[in-house]
């Protein structure tokens, strides 16, 4: 299995196939496969999605760094994420309610039935709902709200493209409570530099307050991949390590990549990235 993770700079990632396990061709063609190193495998249209072997580092990430600057979350909508794997960490914090938005079911079906280790029981918790539908289209109309927003889309490119618009962002920024804050993911700064900025700007343009962290997910090849943390509250970004120790000790959760430290750290963006997302420099007038 080849992948074309950018074909201006010709790079590809392949990935050796033990034994090809599943392919599901709908909205979307879905093949799942086995690999010695990554476990199993699922691609979307031809690129990798998730992975057994390395898919704890990217959910830890993408639910708790969230859930856990905020302290007090209840109401969580995850956007995206039909292989269960955000959903399932988040739900392992005192959440009253997920609310899921999936736009294939084959999606959900194919990862409950090939890769059940990723959702671990999560489509059949009770404070799950899960919603088939569109999510730009879902939080355009939605009234209820969150605390969180997490969305675990696809990249920028096909249907994915409506989770990085303005307006998609406005709409969520609606739905959030006050002190709400919300996650997504935004790929690798290395490889989208330009479009990165971009994205940056773009965010700007609608949440108070832009941070942006790191993870480093083996499968996701090109560098480190960055997540955009927005939020109404500018404090959120900067909670202290002893306050996240003492929220996960109350817990009591078993990570393998997520922890207090590792959460203060990710916030600290090396040179070219932070150059990437720093704000225009306002314009003096000529003296």
């Amino acid at each position: 299995m080849t992948e074309a993770v950018n074909e201006e700079a010709g790079f590809r990632t392949s990935l050796k196939v033990t034994r090809a396990v599943r392919e599901v061709h709908g909205e979307q063609t879905l093949v799942v496969f086995d690999n010695p190193s990554f476990g199993r495998v699922l691609t979307l249209d031809g690129a990798i999605q998730v992975t057994t072997g390395d898919e704890f580092v990217y959910h830890e990430m993408m639910s708790h760094v969230a859930l856990f600057a905020h302290g007090a979350v209840r109401d969580v909508l995850v956007l995206g994420g039909g292989d269960g794997g955000v959903a399932r960490e988040v739900l392992r914090h005192p959440v009253s309610r997920v609310t899921l938005v999936e736009i294939d079911r084959a999606v959900v079906d194919l990862m409950v039935s090939e890769m059940p280790s990723i959702s671990r029981g999560a489509f059949d918790d009770p404070r799950l709902d899960l919603v088939i539908d569109d999510g730009a289209r879902f939080v355009r109309e939605a009234e209820a709200e969150f605390d969180a927003i997490i969305v675990d889309s696809p990249d920028p490119m096909g249907a994915g493209a409506a989770l990085f618009t303005s307006a998609f962002y406005a709409d969520c920024r609606r739905l959030l409570r006050p002190g709400g804050v919300m996650v997504c993911q935004s790929g690798m700064p290395f490889l989208t530099g330009g479009w990165f900025g971009g994205h940056a700007e773009t965010l700007r343009g609608v949440f108070e307050d832009v941070a942006f962290f790191l993870s480093t997910v083996p499968s996701y090849t090109g560098g480190p991949m960055a997540h955009a943390f927005l939020s109404t509250d500018p404090s959120l970004k900067s909670v202290s390590e002893a306050t996240l120790e003492k929220r996960a000790e109350g817990l009591g959760l078993a990570t393998r990549y997520w922890t207090p430290a590792v959460h203060r750290a990710a916030f600290a963006l090396p040179p070219y990235i932070a150059d990437l997302v720093a704000p225009p420099a306002p314009l003096t007038p000529e003296g």
